[in-house]
């Protein structure tokens, strides 16, 4: 009994994103006591969907996308990296107007994204596009392709006045009139087995991503990530403060649900299952 006990409360495993816009989300993870309860990876989001499904991560802040492939899932309530605005991150750049664009290069970093821009070219732009996967190099895209889908810090550093660009969620909403869900925290059920009574998921992670929102926090992140990304501490600061919404609430429900039934009538992702949420008050096993 002492050794199952030893076992259940080993460190979970957390795949994370590198990319700026999950900086307040791993606030309390990276700064203060939440790390003592976990172990910390960082990748690319199609990384910690991979990381999940192969059972090399406990939990993973997953594009939307990954929930309706990887079973066993269950979702962190109330958090998220979403927009109910343009989210100047998520962007199809282009030598040519949307309307002429045949060619598409997709930036295989986020699966989420893909399906979304399948989504807005089969339903309102026209379809009749050639989609290919490729690294996250601009200029290698557009020199294949009419245009190139980029993702998280690339696309924020992309020069928008060289360039068509077209803001998926800025589209999303403009056709459906809801926020766009682009990722949220996921745990593999059976590692929620694993789990000792007195950690509240579902708190700790709600606490780190108030924490990291925090004025004084916000600040600190600012000067951290603009000289990284080579971008004005102002353009971090709105992007963080204005261009993202950390909140998974009913209007982003509603939002992800209707992704996923549009991603199911084109082909784009499987039928998603319900949505099903870390209970705070789980059962833990004996």
């Amino acid at each position: 009994m002492a050794l199952l006990k030893l076992w259940k409360m080993r460190r979970l495993r957390i795949s994370a994103i590198s990319y700026l816009n999950t900086a307040p989300l791993m606030w309390d993870f990276e700064r203060g006591e939440a790390s003592r309860d976990f172990d910390i990876s960082y990748t690319l989001p199609s990384g910690c969907a991979r990381a999940l499904a192969d059972g090399t991560a406990d939990i993973g802040i997953i594009p939307a996308a990954a929930y309706a492939e990887i079973p066993g899932l269950q979702v962190i309530p109330d958090v998220a990296i979403a927009s109910r605005r343009p989210v100047r991150s998520i962007l199809l750049v282009s030598k040519v107007p949307v309307e002429q664009v045949r060619t598409v290069a997709l930036d295989t970093s986020s699966m989420t994204s893909v399906a979304l821009i399948k989504i807005l070219f089969q339903k309102w732009l026209g379809g009749g596009r050639t989609f290919t996967g490729m690294a996250p190099d601009l200029d290698q895209m557009l020199a294949e392709h009419d245009a190139g889908l980029l993702i998280g810090d690339p696309a924020l550093k992309v020069d928008r006045h060289r360039y068509h660009t077209l803001d998926l969620a800025e589209e999303w909403i403009r056709h459906t009139g809801k926020p766009f869900v682009f990722a949220f925290w996921a745990v593999r059920g059976e590692a929620l087995r694993e789990v000792t009574p007195s950690l509240d998921l579902a708190t700790v992670f709600q606490n780190s991503r108030d924490h990291g929102l925090e004025a004084s926090s916000l600040r600190q992140i600012t000067r951290e990530w603009a000289p990284r990304l080579d971008i004005g501490e102002a353009e971090v600061r709105s992007y963080l403060s204005q261009n993202i919404h950390y909140q998974l609430d009913p209007g982003c429900l509603e939002g992800l649900r209707l992704f996923y039934q549009y991603a199911a009538e084109i082909g784009a992702l499987p039928t998603a299952p319900d949505l099903q949420f870390v209970d705070a008050t789980r059962p833990v096993a004996s």
